[in-house]
C-alpha cells in the first residue's frame, strides 16, 4: 500500500466488529506513529490504550453517565461558537449526509441523539486510545498531536484496521480523567476508536466530500 492509497482509504468508521485487537498490535502502531513531526522535538502527546476488561468497564460507565444526563464542563470548544460560511455549511452538509445514510430524518431529534450516543460506545469497537496533552502546551503543540494521530490512522489502515477519531470525548473530560487516572496537569484532547470495520453498517458507506483545491490553495510563481 502506498501513502496515497492509505490517505484515500482513511475515513471515520462508525460501525465495528467485536473482533478483538491485540494491545501489542496497537503498541506497534503507536511506536511507529511517534516519528510524527514535533516542533522542538517536544513530543507532546500522551496516549492511554483501552482494551479488554477496561473497555467493558468504560462502556458501562458511559451508559450510566448518559442515562443520568450528567453534564461536565467541556475540555474545549470542539467547534467555534459562531462558525461562519463555508465551514458552517460543510459541517451541516456532512451531518445531513451521514443521517441520510442511516435513515434518520432531521426532525427526529430523539433518534439523532440516540445515534450520537453510540460515540460513547466507540461504535462497537473493542479498542481505543485517548490522547491527552500537558496544559502548558499551546496551538503549535496541538498541531503536533494532529500529525501524530494522523500517523496512527494511516498505520492502522496498513495493519488492516479501521479508526474513528472522536473529539466528542471532550464533553466528558472529568469522567475520562478519573477513569484513566490522568494527572491534573494534563487535559483530554480526544479519543479514537480502533477495530475491524463492520461492512454491513450503513453509516460506513459515507464518503465525505472535499472542497476543490481551488477553494483553499493559492500558487505563487
Amino acid at each position: 500500500m502506498t501513502v496515497s492509497e492509505a490517505i484515500a482509504t482513511r475515513r471515520s468508521v462508525r460501525g465495528f466488529l467485536d473482533t478483538p485487537v491485540e494491545p501489542s498490535q496497537i503498541r506497534a502502531i503507536l511506536e511507529k506513529a511517534a516519528r510524527a513531526p514535533s516542533g522542538g522535538n517536544l513530543q507532546p502527546w500522551h496516549i492511554d490504550v483501552v482494551t479488554g476488561h477496561a473497555m467493558s468497564q468504560l462502556k458501562t460507565l458511559m451508559l450510566e453517565r448518559l442515562a443520568a444526563g450528567a453534564a461536565e464542563r467541556h475540555a474545549y470548544d470542539i467547534y467555534p461558537p459562531n462558525l461562519t460560511t463555508p465551514y458552517r455549511d460543510r459541517r451541516f452538509a456532512i451531518g445531513e449526509a451521514m443521517y441520510g445514510h442511516i435513515g434518520i430524518p432531521r426532525e427526529d431529534k430523539v433518534a439523532r441523539r440516540m445515534w450520537f450516543a453510540r460515540n460513547f460506545q466507540f461504535f462497537g469497537a473493542p479498542a481505543a486510545i485517548f490522547c491527552t496533552v500537558d496544559r502548558q502546551m499551546g496551538p503549535p503543540q496541538w498541531s503536533d498531536l494532529g500529525m501524530f494521530l494522523q500517523n496512527v490512522m494511516l498505520l492502522s489502515i496498513e495493519a488492516g484496521l479501521a479508526t474513528c477519531p472522536q473529539e466528542c470525548w471532550a464533553i466528558y473530560p472529568e469522567t475520562i480523567t478519573e477513569f484513566l487516572g490522568i494527572p491534573p496537569e494534563r487535559m483530554l484532547f480526544c479519543g479514537m476508536a480502533i477495530g475491524h470495520e463492520d461492512m454491513s453498517e450503513p453509516a460506513n458507506r459515507l464518503r465525505a466530500e472535499r472542497a476543490s483545491i481551488d477553494e483553499w490553495a493559492a500558487f505563487h510563481d
